[in-house]
């Protein structure tokens, strides 16, 4: 029987076992000079003056919202999100306030959010799904209109770019996970970047318990004032990345831009694959977008029939994301959605990351034709 096909995958290799034993041999593991450049890499990459390295996509979201001082106010986002999008609201003491989306791309819709803005709205955080931009230019002047501050979750979009420009760098922040399944890894970790320096400045000192100079800082300067000296000036939280998680990070941008590309290129082979078959199709490719295609996702009705089919041949699906108004911990903020409760039971990701092979994929792709075909031969006898 053929090895299943697993649905995602890091990319890594002997650059990232180096990268790990050299940080390992400097005696240096918490955060220091392979952050450091990491954070520098990575604006340069994004296109914004600075990035600030954390833990986590979830920690970034949190301290990015502090910043734009949501408590006791309104953050319009959209539902279909990981879970962590939303918390990061209640933990910044907002009110999430959810929107509906694009049915055909599951992204917020801006006419939604428009109905939804009232005097209390301070924020927007918009999610760019499975790394395909949301439209930014009408959603940066709706912000603009109403003086909203604007977070892009752009968990998903590492590489991604809406008109020539990378997600994350638009909106007033924009939010990145390096989870292990994400376009680029550190293990898990995320990062914040902006042009605003008084923002990152802030979220240096919120991710380290509110301390005012970083250790790697403290004990590289001249040692006129003591290294233990600091100051604490608002409570933080132990947000930092570390050095082994950047370095894996440096050596995973070195790979990013190729990593996508093949992505893309599998991307395309099954829009090819499925653009004719009756019943299924995909998520739409916006012309203003180059998408960093973090996952693939077709549509279809009978989404419970494809996952067993697809379970029983060997291959790994899953869905992305019940709808974050659904549930429980959520349910004060609770509201009808139609648009996100009809496509989220006909939505299933499957299998796509850099090392899935052309013969895997053309597993994948001949499981869910064969499934498509039955499904159609069982209409037609039902007819």
């Amino acid at each position: 029987m053929a090895d299943r096909i697993r649905l995602l995958r890091p990319t890594l290799g002997e650059a990232e076992k180096k990268a790990l034993c050299d940080t390992i041999d400097s005696r240096w593991l918490g955060r220091g000079p392979q952050t450091i450049a990491f954070e520098e890499r990575f604006a340069e990459y994004v296109g914004t003056r600075h990035a600030v390295a954390v833990n986590s996509a979830t920690a970034a979201l949190h301290l990015g919202l502090l910043c734009a001082e949501v408590e006791g106010q309104e953050v319009l986002t959209s539902t279909m999100t990981f879970v962590s999008s939303t918390e990061a609201i209640l933990l910044a003491g907002g009110r999430p306030v959810f929107c509906d989306i694009e049915s055909d791309t599951l992204n917020i819709s801006v006419q939604d959010m428009a109905r939804k803005i009232t005097p209390t709205t301070r924020a927007v955080v918009i999610t760019h799904y499975g790394g395909q931009a949301c439209d930014m230019e009408p959603i940066l002047k709706l912000a603009a209109d109403h003086g909203l501050s604007v977070v892009e979750d752009a968990a998903h979009g590492c590489g991604g770019s809406y008109r020539e420009q990378k997600l994350g760098s638009m909106g007033t922040m924009g939010c990145f996970s390096f989870q292990a399944t994400k376009n680029m890894t550190t293990g898990d970790g995320g990062m914040l970047v902006t042009d605003d320096e008084s923002i990152a400045a802030r979220v240096r000192q919120l991710r380290w318990c509110g301390i005012t100079s970083p250790t790697w800082e403290r004990f590289k300067v001249d040692q006129v004032q003591r290294g233990w000296m600091y100051d604490v000036q608002e409570i933080g939280w132990k947000y930092e990345m570390n050095d082994l998680a950047a370095a894996l990070g440096l050596a995973q941008m070195d790979r990013l831009e190729a990593c996508n590309e093949r992505r893309r290129e599998l991307m395309l082979k099954y829009r090819e694959a499925f653009a004719c078959i009756e019943g299924i199709d995909m998520l739409a490719a916006r012309e203003y977008a180059s998408s960093s295609c973090y996952n693939a996702v077709v549509r279809l009705d009978d989404r419970e029939g494809l996952y067993t089919h697809l379970d029983a041949c060997g291959i790994d699906t899953n869905v992305h994301f019940y709808p974050n108004h659904l549930f429980r911990i959520f349910r004060p903020y609770t509201t009808h959605l139609p648009v996100a409760e009809r496509e989220w039971q006909r939505i299933l990701s499957i299998p796509l990351y850099p090392e899935l092979t052309d013969g895997e994929q053309a597993r994948v792709i001949d499981a869910v034709c064969t499934f498509a075909e039955g499904a159609s031969r069982q209409s037609v006898v039902a007819g």
